[in-house]
């Protein structure tokens, strides 16, 4: 089994603030706008290095969102930036009408997404922004585990042309992935191969998932891991390579278990390969306040849970 060393914890909204900062100096169509989050959302080095392609919107994010779809039609690439429930929530009706449904090429880069955004509370957190964004048609929702990987993704969402939602968080994580990896958008990765579960993980969870698969090893069970950063598009063939060999899969996201990672992973396996499912995710509730491990405990999305959920999902082989 392989094992996974962790580099140092590092905030994946850093990551996002030094990719920025990269594409600040490599692609000139590269512009920002901030709701009043600029130090939230790691922004200032790229507004260091480019004040002339920076726009401080101010708390009007559904005025920003419309900024930047007619940005694109000036050849910007407009990445806006704020909280995850501001980014959505807020302004579902602005980026519906004015980025998704004509296809602009803006990337909505939300932070402070899921639960971990801790002592805020239930009205800064949200558990619903993945589904909201990935119901929109032609919406790419990206939501990578660590440092590295974040930063990978700011670089390589430039590159892609049409509305992406890019999704990372505030507490410190595990940076474990490749410094030097190169990012494709809709390719899950293959983390550890196991025969006897899948677990499929996004975003904060993928490091509890190795942990998890550890254990499960201990155990004598030996899990498959997958990170799945693109939930959106999903990569179908992933997942059912994987449980066309193990037989079973657990899920795992910090995101309500309606509308999240675990319902389009049912689909696949319902459309194609029926196999049976545990769901690692909030059970329709909102969060609270609390640290982000103590949300996570009590929310039931860490190693144990998941470490608990193969071993139950096994038995329904």
């Amino acid at each position: 089994m392989k094992k996974y060393i962790d580099t140092g914890k590092k905030d994946t909204r850093s990551g996002f603030g030094v990719g920025l900062e990269e594409l600040g100096k490599t692609n000139e169509n590269v512009v920002a706008l901030c709701a009043d989050l600029i130090g939230s959302l790691k922004m200032d080095a790229f507004i260091a290095n480019n004040p002339e392609r920076f726009f401080q919107i101010g708390i009007a994010e559904a005025n920003m969102m419309g900024i930047a779809a007619g940005m694109t039609i000036g050849g910007k690439i407009p990445f806006t930036g704020t909280f995850a429930n501001f980014s959505t929530g807020r302004v579902y009706d602005q980026i519906r009408q004015s980025i998704a449904y004509s296809g602009k090429n803006v990337k909505i880069c939300a932070s402070h997404a899921g639960i971990t955004l801790g002592e805020d509370g239930a009205t800064h957190q949200i558990l619903e922004d993945i589904g909201l964004m990935k119901m929109l048609p032609g919406m790419v929702v990206i939501n990578p585990c660590d440092y590295n990987q974040t930063k990978a993704a700011t670089l390589a969402i430039a590159a892609y042309e049409g509305p992406v939602y890019l999704r990372f968080g505030r507490p410190k994580v595990a940076n474990f992935t490749p410094e030097d990896q190169k990012f494709e958008i809709g390719k899950a990765i293959l983390l550890q191969e196991g025969t006897d579960v899948t677990i499929v993980a996004t975003g904060h969870l993928v490091w509890e998932a190795l942990i998890a698969a550890e254990t499960l090893q201990e155990k004598g069970i030996s899990a498959e891991v997958i990170n799945i950063h693109t939930i959106k598009p999903l990569d179908d063939e992933a997942i059912l390579h994987s449980v066309k060999k193990t037989g079973c899969i657990v899920t795992a996201e910090e995101h309500n278990f309606l509308g999240g990672l675990g319902e389009s992973v049912s689909r696949v396996l319902s459309l194609h390969h029926p196999t049976p499912q545990e769901f690692i995710a909030t059970n329709d509730t909102f969060g609270e306040s609390g640290t982000p491990a103590q949300l996570m405990e009590k929310y039931g999305l860490n190693a144990k849970a998941i470490t608990a959920a193969a071993q139950k999902v096994i038995q329904r082989k």
